[in-house]
């Protein structure tokens, strides 16, 4: 048995497999491997099956492969792998010569592009990732998460939730290694003595890793994926995530340089949200994003300078904090600046100073609705003032029912001079529908004084932005870079739509 597997489907029963109700096949192409993606339900399992088999490699050049990969593996083993201290060889580059003779030597008649494509088989299996490296490349999966190498590896897929693959990882040993690796190409490490490491992929992925009995069963690894293909405001329409009445009062906000907070529990929505409101940032305005990890992707059109934090080394020198760029992003002429998460108290007081001083501040922060947000801000540990609270004129609540897996847009509230949330509209559960509770208090009369605009122009500007909402739909407009095109061009009075 390999330290890495796929249980094939023709390792597992036939009978069953057939029984199973195919709820979406599609394929995907990793260096010209040809990878089958099939997700099943069967009465047997409780929840859906991930199941992945390699379609264009026949189970004889498997066999063969297998025997090249043992044969490589008894030359180099994975201690001496990480025995290669030189941060700057890239370890994949040093033996691909020597995989690419072994391929040639057992498949001599074979031509160049086959040739490469099994070389590449062979790196992912014995120096990569391994099949995580094709679950790696699936657009649809969200997070992909080792438990333990005596169960299979589990994914987030964007349209089925949770679901089991066919994917083990046989040894504990081979976890470790694969965590190991993950944290030396980018200068971190784990160990007895560390046994907890946050870090990410060089493609931005992030990754969470722990070792055993720190996790009692066994060695973990969590990687939420980097979305190549980043949340839109037509996407989350599409999706019914919100309306098109909701995301027309959220760009009108936004439009109009009001700040605004996005809560929500973990998996929520609330970075994709984040994402999603920075379609409708004027092209002509200087945005700098700051976060712990970089998940944001903005419109190309726009003038963005990411940010990242970034951990002391093992010596503890070299870190630079939320709050480091926070003070530093506001000596860098910014219109816009939006956080990652809010967590303490010194970001949150930058970051309230800020909006007084004219910046428009959008972020990120754990709660369940509006009220729950106002109390979160208010005690420790951010436990900032509530006289500093209409600052913010907007709370956005997004919502995840774990039941169903489904996201929404919960709340829109708007923040009183006291420092209180009213509900404009709110997720009606029954209906899946987010529908208008309240009238505004105030947004209106901040938008009038703001915009000079009477009550008649800020409804005319709603209607418009409603019918251009729908007609990115319509005509499935859902590139993030497409989107930012499309939002310029309304700004520039370019925009004409039938």
């Amino acid at each position: 048995m390999t330290e890495f597997g796929i249980d094939s489907k023709s390792e597992l029963d036939k009978r069953d497999f057939k029984k199973s109700n195919v709820l979406e096949t599609y394929s995907l192409n990793v260096n010209n491997i040809i990878v089958e993606v099939n997700i099943v339900s069967n009465e047997a399992k409780a929840v859906p099956q991930y199941i992945i088999s390699i379609s264009n490699i026949s189970e004889t050049t498997k066999l063969i492969l297998e025997k090249i990969r043992e044969r490589f593996i008894s030359k180099m083993s994975i201690k001496s792998l990480e025995k290669i201290e030189d941060s700057n060889v890239n370890i994949k580059e040093r033996f691909k010569s020597e995989i690419q003779n072994l391929v040639t030597e057992n498949f001599p008649d074979i031509n160049v592009k086959t040739v490469n494509m099994l070389t590449n088989y062979l790196i992912e299996e014995n120096l990569g990732l391994g099949k995580i490296e094709i679950m790696l490349r699936d657009n649809a999966l969200e997070e992909i998460v080792v438990n333990d190498h005596k169960t299979p590896v589990w994914v987030y897929h964007k349209r089925h939730g949770w679901l089991e693959t066919n994917v083990r990882i046989y040894t504990e040993a081979k976890i470790r290694h694969y965590a190991t690796m993950i944290g030396r190409n980018i200068g971190k490490e784990i160990t007895n003595l560390n046994p907890l490491m946050d870090a990410h992929l060089l493609t931005g992925d992030r990754v969470n890793a722990t070792l055993n009995p720190i996790s009692s069963e066994g060695n973990t690894i969590t990687i939420r994926k980097f979305s190549s293909d980043p949340w839109t405001i037509t996407k989350f329409i599409k999706m019914n995530v919100l309306s098109v009445e909701a995301a027309a009062l959220i760009w009108l906000v936004v439009e109009n340089e009001l700040s605004m907070l996005i809560a929500g529990g973990t998996g929520s929505g609330k970075t994709s949200m984040l994402n999603v409101i920075s379609n409708f940032f004027p092209p002509n305005q200087r945005i700098i994003s700051i976060e712990d990890t970089r998940e944001l992707v903005l419109p190309e059109s726009l003038h963005w300078v990411p940010m990242e934090t970034r951990l002391p080394n093992p010596e503890g020198k070299g870190g630079v904090t939320m709050l480091d760029l926070v003070v530093n992003s506001l000596r860098m002429r910014p219109d816009r600046i939006i956080m990652g998460e809010i967590r303490r108290k010194q970001e949150a007081e930058v970051l309230m100073e800020a909006m007084h001083t004219g910046h428009s501040v959008y972020g990120t922060i754990h709660a369940n609705n509006a009220k729950e947000t106002i109390a979160r801000l208010t005690n420790p540990p951010i436990d900032i003032p509530k006289e500093m609270i209409p600052a913010v004129s907007v709370i956005l609540v997004q919502n995840r029912n774990r039941r169903t897996g489904t996201r929404r847009t919960l709340q829109i509230a708007e923040i009183l001079p006291n420092g209180e949330s009213s509900i404009l509209m709110q997720l009606n559960v029954k209906k899946d529908v987010i529908e208008k509770i309240n009238s505004s208090e105030v947004l209106f009369d901040r938008l009038k004084l703001y915009t000079g605009l009477s009550g008649d122009s800020l409804d005319k500007d709603l209607k418009r932005k409603v019918k251009v909402l729908k007609w990115m739909v319509k005509n499935n407009i859902e590139n993030v870079n497409d989107v930012g095109a499309i939002i310029s061009k309304y700004y520039r009075g370019k925009l004409k739509i039938e």
